[in-house]
This record gives C-alpha cells, sequence and structure tokens, in this order.
C-alpha cells in the first residue's frame, strides 16, 4: 500500500505541468498554442516567457521529480520491484498528465528530477548528464528529437550493468521507455543530422 501511496502522489505532483500553468498565469502565455511544437515544456517557457519565469519553471519542474522520489526513498524499502514504479511515476505524470492525458510534455527535466531525489546514489543522474553533453556537444545530434530518443536509450541500456541495483535500472528503464513514447507522440518531420566536433 505504501508503494502505490507514492506512485500516485508522484504520478499527481508530475501531471502539474508548471511549464503550461506558470507562463499563462504570470505572462498571459498559452505555451501549448503559441510554441511551434505546442509542447508546455521548460525550453518554451524560457523561449516565450522570459528569462525569470523560466527558472521558476525549471526549479519547479526539478522538484515535483525530486520531492516525491527524495521522501520515497526515505520511508519505502528501495530493494522491493515496487520501487521501480514509483521511480517512474512523476515521469509519467508529466508525458501523461491527469487532465491533459494527450498534450503532456517530453518529461526531460522531471526525470533529472526523478534522478536527483536518489542521491546520494549519484550514478543514475550522472550518466544521464554525460549522454546528454555527449550528443550535444561531442557527437552533435539534431533535432533535439533524435538527441533525447539516443540519450535515453543508451541511458537505460547502460544503466542495466552500470547502477549494480536491479531495482534502480527497472526503474530507469521504465523511465526512459515514458520519456521515448512521449516524444515519438510528439513526433515532426525532421531531418536528422550528426557532426562530430572538428578542433578549430
Amino acid at each position: 500500500m505504501n508503494e502505490l501511496f507514492f506512485i500516485l502522489v508522484g504520478y499527481l505532483s508530475g501531471s502539474i505541468l508548471y511549464a503550461y500553468l506558470l507562463p499563462k498565469y504570470i505572462c498571459h502565455i498559452d505555451i501549448m498554442k503559441d510554441s511551434d511544437d505546442h509542447n508546455p515544456g521548460t525550453f518554451n517557457a524560457f523561449a516565450l516567457a522570459g528569462t525569470q519565469v523560466g527558472i521558476l519553471v525549471i526549479a519547479l519542474e526539478l522538484l515535483k521529480g525530486f520531492l516525491p522520489i527524495w521522501l520515497a526513498s526515505h520511508i519505502l524499502d528501495t530493494r522491493r520491484w515496487m520501487f521501480a514504479f514509483v521511480l517512474c511515476a512523476p515521469v509519467a505524470g508529466h508525458a501523461f498528465p491527469l487532465f491533459y492525458p494527450k498534450r503532456g510534455g517530453k518529461a526531460i527535466a522531471v526525470s533529472f528530477g526523478v534522478l536527483l531525489g536518489l542521491l546520494p546514489r549519484y550514478r543514475p543522474v550522472l550518466l544521464l548528464i554525460f549522454f546528454y553533453l555527449l550528443f550535444s556537444f561531442l557527437i552533435v545530434v539534431k533535432p533535439h528529437l533524435y538527441r533525447s530518443i539516443l540519450t535515453f536509450t543508451l541511458f537505460s541500456l547502460t544503466g542495466l550493468f552500470y547502477f549494480h541495483d536491479a531495482v534502480i535500472s527497472m526503474g530507469t528503464f521504465f523511465i526512459s521507455c515514458v520519456v521515448i513514447i512521449r516524444h515519438l507522440v510528439h513526433h515532426q518531420k525532421e531531418p536528422f543530422s550528426i557532426r562530430f566536433l572538428q578542433r578549430s
């Protein structure tokens, strides 16, 4: 029952689309309508509502993933397999929110928040950071759709061998599946490109 409670809390926390709500009520901007991809995400909040609102949005998007997992990891037995679903719940909530099931976000920031909630277990969040930096600066994959799909695919597969914890590995695999599915749902036909960093 405790796991089910935290799954519900995590899902409801993730369902609060701060990137949509804050620009709407602070700046009277509907980023679902006004953005090119209609995504209620942090990037669009920065682009359309400005830096101050964007910073507040990213802080809350991280917090809505961090807080339920941090609390759950201090109350639940994280070795039980149900904890994998607890990990995934805030991400699923953001991607397929309760009141906007077909208009959720791509769940990048909340994924980082969830992984930060596992601290002092630092490997998951560092591994996700590594792959994002790798495909953003060293092997530049464009557009963001393909970069995120590649990042989360390799993140989940590498985590199966790197985390040394079957439950955490399972949870990060579920998170990656949700993020990839959400990206594919948001898919827009854009040309794929990849280039390697070249020294000047």
